[in-house]
């Protein structure tokens, strides 16, 4: 019921975890708007939606940050208003630090982050006006540990859970929560996508990746956690989660198991 008569955005959408929460939200009574680069493929989503004629679609790009607050007023203006924004959209790694060039490092960082902030800051005020609000971030299992061939993505998700802590403090007087949802391994396009040391696309899968969550499943226990309205949420494999509550108490221990992890 949390999402009945909700009008809900989110970032993201043409593919992967933004889709398949895309099609789920499109069953209840909400009304969506669903953002990407790419518009044939959110034009694709948007029909494959339940309801389509509730759903409209804003392009935009999370690396052009300085833009973002055209954005917000237009999607302001295609329903009156936004309840909840899903901060769902980005990009990941597969290359170690010492083979990534720094203006990759910055572009993960522009994206994954930068991008998330200036979205959310410019919507902030509609928020606080409304006395209401809910923003949700799909961060990352490295968003609370680094591992291998992932240096800049951790390092931006790591960056996403100390701004948005933040926030919630802040805003939490103004009735408006905020949700970090932190996946695991998902089965997406992720991969396929992941940027290595030269700035270019990885397009192979991960072999993890392919064996991750189903992306439906995902967005289920996603959009569970956003309607009890959780501050934190891991959703991943046992040894993921694991990984986050072991490395509170033994750290060292967990510094030597990522050492040994396959590099994947």
């Amino acid at each position: 019921m949390y999402f009945t008569n909700k009008i809900v955005w989110i970032t993201g959408a043409s593919s992967g975890i933004g889709k398949s929460l895309a099609l789920e939200l499109s069953q209840k009574n909400v009304k969506l708007i669903i953002s990407a680069r790419n518009n044939e493929a959110l034009i694709e989503v948007k029909n494959a939606c339940k309801h389509p004629e509730n759903i409209k679609i804003l392009t935009l790009d999370l690396e052009d940050y300085t833009n973002l607050s055209i954005k917000v007023e237009k999607a302001l203006q295609l329903f009156g208003t936004i309840d909840i924004l899903i901060n769902n959209g980005g990009v990941s790694q597969r290359s170690f630090a010492i083979d990534t060039l720094i203006s990759v490092d910055k572009r993960i960082m522009d994206i994954n982050y930068l991008g998330t902030v200036a979205l959310s800051k410019a919507i902030l005020p509609h928020f606080i006006k409304n006395n209401k609000g809910h923003f949700v971030v799909t961060t990352s299992i490295v968003g609370k540990i680094g591992t291998p061939l992932r240096s800049s993505y951790a390092a931006s998700k790591h960056a996403l859970h100390g701004f948005f802590d933040s926030l919630r403090a802040e805003v939490y007087k103004h009735n408006i929560n905020v949700t970090l949802i932190c996946p695991g391994f998902v089965q997406t396009d992720i991969s396929l996508n992941a940027l290595i040391g030269n700035g270019t696309a990885q397009n192979s899968m991960d072999e993890a990746t392919k064996n991750g969550i189903p992306a439906t499943k995902f967005a289920h226990l996603f959009l569970k956690a956003v309607a009890k309205q959780q501050e934190e949420v891991y959703i991943a494999g046992f040894k993921e989660k694991l990984g986050v509550y072991a490395k509170r108490f033994y750290p060292k221990l967990v510094s030597l198991l990522i050492r040994k992890m396959a590099v994947t």
